[in-house]
């Protein structure tokens, strides 16, 4: 059953999700970058106002593949009690001596999330490197939000390549990437763990904007609905 990934940029937003029906609440600052990063101190607040009523995860920012420097953005956040730590696979630099010092982290039952961006043309064969390296699920998003949202991107055959690579591997699986309403309908046929949403979800649809609960809810119905159709 699919579930809805919505994501905040403050302690303010993430009462406001709290609200809803919304499954895993992703902190992160859209004005950073496609996975800008909150503070730890603002996590930190974030997961005790959320007290467990919901998952929580959190990005490490938008990170070139440097092996130390990832593996100490991702030990800083362990220390917020976060429950899903997501990480960027930037093109270039090292992804394979990062998945090897990160394998120490996962090592330990840490629940780490590989974001893939559709517009940077990854080898697929990094899905299995994540399995070996403990990672817990991956996600496939979009770096350039300006370019339109991931259905547009990446071809409907690829989209199902990626899910099914990552449910083989078994995965925990997500798709986001400047999501529309318009694009649940197709994306809930793959049967992936979680969609992700933040610009569908705020106001004029612009991702650096306030949440907008009437958009919010919106959606919910749409991937609520879809899941009771599929």
């Amino acid at each position: 059953m699919t579930g809805m990934l919505a994501s905040v940029n403050s302690l303010e937003e993430a009462r406001l999700i709290l609200n809803t029906s919304v499954d895993i609440i992703d902190l992160k600052q859209p004005e950073q970058g496609a996975l800008g990063a909150l503070s730890t101190k603002t996590v930190k607040a974030i997961v005790a106002e959320v007290n467990h009523q919901k998952l929580v995860s959190a990005t490490v920012g938008d990170l070139p593949m440097q092996a130390e420097l990832v593996f100490n953005a991702v030990n800083a956040m362990i220390e917020t009690d976060v429950d899903y730590i997501k990480i960027g696979f930037f093109p270039g630099g090292d992804w394979q001596g990062t998945l090897t010092k990160l394998s120490d982290i996962t090592q330990q039952g840490n629940k780490l999330i590989a974001v893939l961006f559709a517009d940077t043309q990854f080898d697929s064969n990094i899905i299995s490197s994540l399995k070996q390296a403990g990672f817990y699920g991956v996600m496939l998003d979009t770096m350039d939000k300006s370019k339109g949202s991931l259905s547009k991107i990446m071809p409907d055959i690829e989209i199902k390549r990626f899910v099914s690579l990552a449910k083989s591997a078994k995965l925990l699986c997500g798709l986001a990437g400047s999501l529309k309403q318009q694009d649940i309908a197709d994306l809930k046929t793959l049967e992936v763990d979680y969609l992700g949403f933040r610009g569908a979800l705020c106001k004029k649809q612009n991702r650096t904007a306030e949440l907008d609960i009437a958009s919010i809810n919106s959606i919910l119905i749409s991937v609520q609905s879809s899941m009771a159709q599929a």
